[in-house]
Protein backbone atom coordinates (compact mmCIF):
# COMPACT_ATOMS: atom_id res chain seq x y z
CA UNK A 1 0.00 0.00 0.00
CA UNK A 2 1.14 3.46 -0.88
CA UNK A 3 0.07 6.45 0.30
CA UNK A 4 0.13 9.96 -0.88
CA UNK A 5 -0.29 13.33 0.71
CA UNK A 6 -0.54 16.65 -1.98
CA UNK A 7 0.30 19.86 -0.19
CA UNK A 8 0.72 23.38 -1.43
CA UNK A 9 -2.73 24.18 -3.22
CA UNK A 10 -4.22 27.79 -2.81
CA UNK A 11 -5.44 31.26 -4.12
CA UNK A 12 -3.39 32.98 -6.41
CA UNK A 13 -3.94 35.72 -9.01
CA UNK A 14 -3.38 35.71 -12.40
CA UNK A 15 0.43 35.16 -13.37
CA UNK A 16 1.35 34.22 -10.25
CA UNK A 17 3.44 30.58 -9.22
CA UNK A 18 2.44 28.11 -6.98
CA UNK A 19 4.72 24.62 -5.62
CA UNK A 20 2.94 21.88 -5.37
CA UNK A 21 4.56 18.72 -3.24
CA UNK A 22 3.45 15.52 -2.87
CA UNK A 23 5.14 13.33 -0.27
CA UNK A 24 4.92 9.13 -0.74
CA UNK A 25 5.23 6.33 1.56
CA UNK A 26 4.79 3.00 1.77
CA UNK A 27 6.07 -0.06 3.79
CA UNK A 28 7.37 -1.64 0.94
CA UNK A 29 7.40 1.47 -1.70
CA UNK A 30 10.28 2.38 -3.36
CA UNK A 31 9.98 5.67 -4.45
CA UNK A 32 12.65 6.12 -6.90
CA UNK A 33 11.64 3.30 -9.05
CA UNK A 34 8.49 4.55 -10.01
CA UNK A 35 7.14 7.52 -12.24
CA UNK A 36 5.14 9.83 -10.84
CA UNK A 37 2.48 11.79 -12.40
CA UNK A 38 0.01 14.81 -11.87
CA UNK A 39 -3.23 14.86 -12.56
CA UNK A 40 -5.92 17.83 -12.48
CA UNK A 41 -9.47 17.70 -12.77
CA UNK A 42 -11.97 21.21 -13.23
CA UNK A 43 -15.70 21.08 -11.91
CA UNK A 44 -17.62 19.42 -14.07
CA UNK A 45 -14.86 18.54 -16.37
CA UNK A 46 -12.67 14.76 -16.82
CA UNK A 47 -9.61 14.23 -14.91
CA UNK A 48 -6.90 15.25 -17.14
CA UNK A 49 -2.72 14.60 -17.03
CA UNK A 50 -0.94 17.80 -16.36
CA UNK A 51 2.83 15.76 -16.08
CA UNK A 52 4.80 12.89 -15.17
CA UNK A 53 8.36 12.18 -14.50
CA UNK A 54 9.77 8.56 -14.52
CA UNK A 55 12.18 6.95 -12.37
CA UNK A 56 15.34 8.09 -14.43
CA UNK A 57 13.95 11.64 -14.18
CA UNK A 58 12.65 12.01 -17.74
CA UNK A 59 9.78 14.34 -17.51
CA UNK A 60 6.56 14.40 -19.75
CA UNK A 61 3.82 17.43 -20.07
CA UNK A 62 1.28 18.28 -21.53
CA UNK A 63 0.82 20.99 -24.09
CA UNK A 64 -1.18 23.59 -22.37
CA UNK A 65 1.35 23.97 -19.23
CA UNK A 66 4.61 22.87 -21.06
CA UNK A 67 7.50 25.80 -20.38
CA UNK A 68 5.15 27.47 -17.43
CA UNK A 69 5.09 24.15 -15.67
CA UNK A 70 7.83 22.27 -14.14
CA UNK A 71 7.83 18.48 -12.47
CA UNK A 72 11.03 17.45 -10.32
CA UNK A 73 11.05 14.40 -7.73
CA UNK A 74 13.48 14.27 -4.88
CA UNK A 75 14.05 10.58 -4.35
CA UNK A 76 15.85 11.06 -0.65
CA UNK A 77 12.22 12.65 0.17
CA UNK A 78 10.06 10.44 -1.19
CA UNK A 79 8.47 13.62 -2.78
CA UNK A 80 7.91 15.13 -6.67
CA UNK A 81 6.81 18.68 -6.84
CA UNK A 82 5.22 20.94 -9.52
CA UNK A 83 5.93 24.48 -9.96
CA UNK A 84 3.59 26.04 -11.74
CA UNK A 85 4.25 29.70 -12.92
CA UNK A 86 2.14 32.55 -15.03
CA UNK A 87 -0.68 30.98 -13.79
CA UNK A 88 -4.19 30.78 -15.63
CA UNK A 89 -7.95 30.96 -14.85
CA UNK A 90 -8.04 27.79 -16.60
CA UNK A 91 -5.36 26.34 -14.52
CA UNK A 92 -7.83 26.08 -11.17
CA UNK A 93 -9.05 22.34 -10.48
CA UNK A 94 -7.90 20.25 -7.74
CA UNK A 95 -4.50 18.81 -7.86
CA UNK A 96 -3.78 15.19 -7.75
CA UNK A 97 -0.89 13.33 -7.44
CA UNK A 98 -0.30 9.48 -8.42
CA UNK A 99 1.98 6.28 -8.38
CA UNK A 100 2.70 4.59 -12.23
CA UNK A 101 1.73 1.57 -11.39
CA UNK A 102 5.32 -0.26 -13.34
CA UNK A 103 8.54 0.19 -12.36
CA UNK A 104 11.74 1.43 -14.36
CA UNK A 105 9.31 2.50 -17.18
CA UNK A 106 11.46 4.06 -19.62
CA UNK A 107 8.74 6.79 -20.95
CA UNK A 108 6.63 8.92 -18.49
CA UNK A 109 2.58 7.68 -18.80
CA UNK A 110 0.01 10.23 -19.21
CA UNK A 111 -2.62 8.12 -18.88
CA UNK A 112 -4.82 7.62 -15.65
CA UNK A 113 -5.31 3.76 -16.42
CA UNK A 114 -1.61 3.44 -15.87
CA UNK A 115 -1.14 4.92 -12.08
CA UNK A 116 -2.52 2.43 -9.63
CA UNK A 117 -2.09 5.09 -6.35
CA UNK A 118 -3.56 8.78 -6.03
CA UNK A 119 -3.77 11.32 -3.24
CA UNK A 120 -6.43 13.09 -1.97
CA UNK A 121 -5.78 15.97 -4.03
CA UNK A 122 -4.77 19.92 -3.42
CA UNK A 123 -6.83 22.50 -4.83
CA UNK A 124 -5.39 25.21 -6.69
CA UNK A 125 -7.36 28.44 -7.79
CA UNK A 126 -6.29 31.02 -10.45
CA UNK A 127 -8.17 34.40 -10.15
CA UNK A 128 -8.29 36.78 -12.78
Amino acid sequence: QVQLVESGGGLVQAGGSLRLSCAASGRTFTFSSYAMGWFRQAPGKEREFVAAINWNSNTLYTDSVKGRFAISRDNAKNTVYLQMNSLKPEDTAVYYCATESTRYRTVPAALIGQYNYWGQGTQVTVSS
